[in-house]
């Protein structure tokens, strides 16, 4: 980044205009009087007292590059580091049928519950460029989408192949819990956090959500919560026997208790989202209760310029005292 040290010199630059100005209405002293401007006519050379105009254009660009050089022009180098936040976070996402449920909008439009999930945790990850972050999805079992990285656009190319049908259906809640502490457990990190999302009741796997949540709780593990889906019967596309897709009315239960459970036993919150805006906010405010405090450090290296600019004022002052004396010499 180019820059200068003292900028404020650079307002003498306004009269050097000013100068040129006075200097052309008072002309050049006369160095010989003659009774008569013929005879100086046909005695001049026309093209030396025209090129001689130039010496008073070369003063005014060198006291133009003297105030450059006194305004210390810089190229600056800047470079900064940014330590890990030291905040470790598994977002756990459930993949099962239930998730395709079209009770949620994107633009106003409706959209099904995985579609608007995948875009509010991009937004998340987004918000957190410091913190190491992986992702679980889950139905019938869990499945490591990605392990705790730094490399966000990775996380996010990864964060878009999730969908219903990646795994067995089912809601495997104790075990996706269980798989998000085991990659969390070995972590040296200030805070370990899951966030876990679900819009069903746990009926897969060989762990139960409360056992996951006090082997969480010894960890020093953080679980938030989130119960995803509309109150009630909500639109949900099924497949027919024929291989048709249509839409009918389900109702999806949640087990809100034992959800409620699980973050109050791991000393974080239990959500309800119902609708798009409602999980918006929900990610926000886990957004600001996670925080903790980064050290920045910054690096610069400053290379002056003032040399280069005092080289070319005294260049061009250069050239224009030595036409002035030569080619130039006006008569005495």
């Amino acid at each position: 980044m180019f820059h200068f040290d003292q900028p404020e010199v650079l307002w003498l630059l306004i009269l050097l205009p000013l100068l040129a100005l006075l200097r052309g209405r008072r002309g050049a002293a006369a160095a010989i009087r003659y009774s008569s401007t013929q005879t100086a006519k046909a005695i001049s050379g026309a093209r030396k007292s025209r090129a001689g105009r130039w010496l008073g254009t070369l003063r005014i660009l060198a006291l133009g590059a003297l105030v450059v050089a006194l305004a210390q022009p810089q190229i600056v180098h800047g470079t900064s580091e940014v330590d890990s936040s030291g905040i470790d976070i598994i977002l756990a996402v459930d993949v099962s049928g239930s998730m395709e449920a079209l009770d949620f909008t994107i633009n106003n439009e409706p959209a099904n519950r995985v579609d608007v999930v995948k875009k509010v945790v991009s937004r998340f990850i987004e918000e957190r460029p410091n913190d190491r972050i992986g992702l679980v999805a889950f139905a019938g079992r869990p499945y490591m989408i990605s392990p705790l990285t730094l490399d966000h656009d990775w996380l996010q190319r990864r964060l878009k192949t999730i969908h219903p049908g990646m795994v067995e259906d089912g809601t495997a809640i104790g075990s996706a819990i269980g798989s998000s502490i085991n990659r969390l457990r070995d972590q040296n990190a200030k805070s370990k956090v899951v966030i876990l999302l679900t819009d069903g009741m746990n009926n897969a796997g060989k762990i139960l959500p409360v056992t996951a949540a006090e082997a969480a709780e010894t960890l020093g593990i953080k679980i938030y919560t989130i119960g995803a889906g509309s109150r009630g019967e909500v639109p949900v596309p099924v497949t027919d026997g024929f291989g048709n897709r249509k839409i009918v009315r389900a109702k999806v239960d949640i087990d809100e208790a034992t959800l409620e459970k699980v973050a109050q036993m791991t000393g974080a919150k239990y959500y309800r989202a119902t609708d798009t805006d409602s999980l918006k906010k929900i990610y926000s405010e886990i957004n600001k209760l996670e925080t903790t405090k980064r050290k920045i450090r910054k690096f610069e290296n400053r290379n002056e310029m003032f040399l280069w600019a005092a080289l070319g004022a005294l260049m061009l002052m250069g050239i224009e005292l030595t036409l002035s004396h030569t080619r130039f010499r006006r008569l005495p």
